[in-house]
């Protein structure tokens, strides 16, 4: 039994080198797609005018599950596309490594849902526990991806605490605003730059 796990395990971590190159690939469209909405969604929710820690938390929750859905059906085209089983033993690994920190994220939103303060600090120190959970998951996804993966998401941990060190000192009356637009820029931003990184740098590679 012992010897059938680890032979699985190693055929798993074969299949992912072997795919590399093609999971780096694939990236790039879902990112540039999560970039995307990240940068959408902070436009449209400004002129929502959010007011409530708790309405901050369900709108961008909403826009978190928008990403997912739309990583899951681009993820799912592309095996389509090339003929190959969407959920396969290394898809499975990644999903496995990054729900922990998922879970954790969507916990904590929920916490904001239920009891809302009227607070709006609060909601500038969720922005920052978003942002490390993400970069835990991402990191813990980075084990079975191409290595700038973890290098990305120890940029949302990095990003992330230095985010929550400067909430902690904020002066003044914070707004929604600011946390609506940090929202769009670390979470959309980000992920739009790193596809334009991933489609530049594979089209070096294909020219080399």
């Amino acid at each position: 039994m012992q010897t059938d796990w680890a032979s699985e395990n190693l055929l798993i971590i074969r299949t992912l080198m072997e795919r590399s190159a093609v999971y780096r690939h694939a990236l790039a469209p879902v990112m540039a797609a999560i970039g995307l909405t990240g940068i959408a969604g902070a436009v449209l929710e400004a002129f929502l005018n959010l007011h409530t820690s708790s309405s901050f938390a369900a709108y961008w929750m909403s826009v978190g599950l928008l990403c997912v859905i739309e990583a899951f059906v681009l993820t799912r085209w592309q095996a389509v596309q090339k003929a190959e089983p969407f959920w396969s033993p290394p898809t499975r690994r990644v999903t496995q490594a990054m729900s922990p920190a998922f879970f954790a994220g969507f916990v904590a939103g929920l916490v904001f849902l239920r009891f809302d303060t009227g607070n709006l600090l609060g909601a500038w120190l969720l922005v920052p526990g978003w942002m490390v959970l993400y970069g835990c998951a991402l990191h813990a996804a980075g084990f079975f991806m191409p290595r700038g993966f973890k290098l990305f998401g120890w940029g949302f941990i990095v990003t992330g605490c230095l985010f929550g060190l400067a909430a902690l000192f904020l002066t003044g009356h914070p707004s929604l605003a600011g946390a609506n637009w940090a929202m769009g820029a670390f979470f959309g931003g980000s992920h739009w730059a790193y596809a334009i990184y991933l489609y530049f740098t594979e089209k070096r590679r294909n020219a080399a």
